[in-house]
C-alpha cells in the first residue's frame, strides 16, 4: 500500500485530494496538512512513501518544506497553479520527484504517485519547455553583449560607434539584431531583461 501525505491549505481541495486517492486500491492518505510546516512534520512522524505539496502556503512554502524533506526517504510532488520557471527550478534543486499543475486531469495523480514510486521523474511537459528555453542561455554575441554594455553604461550610438571604431551604421545595425535577439522593443527593455537574466558579468 503506498502511504500518502497531502499538504495544501485550501480545505476544500485538501479533502478533495485525500477522497481521490483513497478511492485507488492501491493508496492511503496517512495525513494531511495545512502548511509546510505541518507537512514536515506529519512526514517525519508518519514516514510516507510521497507527500503532496502545494507551493503557496502560510508560513513555510511548499518550495522550502521540500527542501526540509531532501534528505528524507518521502519523495515530494508539487500539486499547483503556478507554472513559473523559477518555482519549477528551486524544486529540481530540492530533489522534488514530480510537479504537476492543478489544471491536469485528476487521473494523472495518481498515476504520477505510482511512477515515481518506480523510480522515474514526472514533470509537467509546459515546465519542461520553458525551463529548456530559459536554459538556451544569453543569445547575445560577444560583440553584441560590449554593445549592451555600452548602452547600459549610458552612451548613445555615436559614442559607442567611436569607442568601437566602428561606424554609427554599423552599430545601429546591432542595435537591431540585440533587440530582436532578446525580443524586446527598445534599449530600455533589453537592458532589463538581459539584467533579470543575469547575463551581465
Amino acid at each position: 500500500m503506498i502511504r500518502i501525505v497531502i499538504a495544501e491549505d485550501q480545505r476544500m481541495l485538501l479533502g478533495a485530494l485525500g477522497s481521490l486517492l483513497d478511492l485507488e486500491d492501491d493508496m492511503e492518505v496517512v495525513g494531511k496538512a495545512s502548511s509546510g510546516a505541518a507537512a514536515v512534520e506529519l512526514v517525519r512522524q508518519l514516514r510516507p512513501d510521497v507527500c503532496i505539496m502545494d507551493i503557496e502556503m502560510p508560513g513555510l512554502s511548499g518550495l522550502e518544506a521540500a527542501e526540509q524533506l531532501k534528505e528524507s526517504d518521502c519523495k515530494v510532488i508539487i500539486l499547483t497553479t503556478f507554472a513559473r520557471t523559477g518555482y519549477f527550478e528551486r524544486a529540481i534543486k530540492a530533489g522534488v520527484v514530480g510537479y504537476l499543475l492543478k489544471d491536469s486531469p485528476s487521473e494523472e495523480l495518481a498515476s504520477t504517485i505510482r511512477s515515481v514510486l518506480a523510480g522515474r521523474r514526472v514533470y509537467a511537459p509546459e515546465l519542461v519547455d520553458e525551463a529548456y528555453r530559459e536554459h538556451q542561455g544569453n543569445p547575445l554575441t560577444d560583440r553584441e553583449k560590449e554593445v549592451l554594455g555600452l548602452i547600459a553604461d549610458g552612451k548613445n550610438t555615436k559614442e559607442i560607434a567611436t569607442e568601437l571604431f566602428l561606424t554609427t551604421g554599423t552599430i545601429r545595425n546591432y542595435i537591431s539584431v540585440i533587440l530582436d535577439k532578446l525580443a524586446v522593443s527598445n534599449r530600455v527593455e533589453a537592458i532589463k531583461k538581459f539584467t533579470e537574466k543575469g547575463w551581465f558579468k
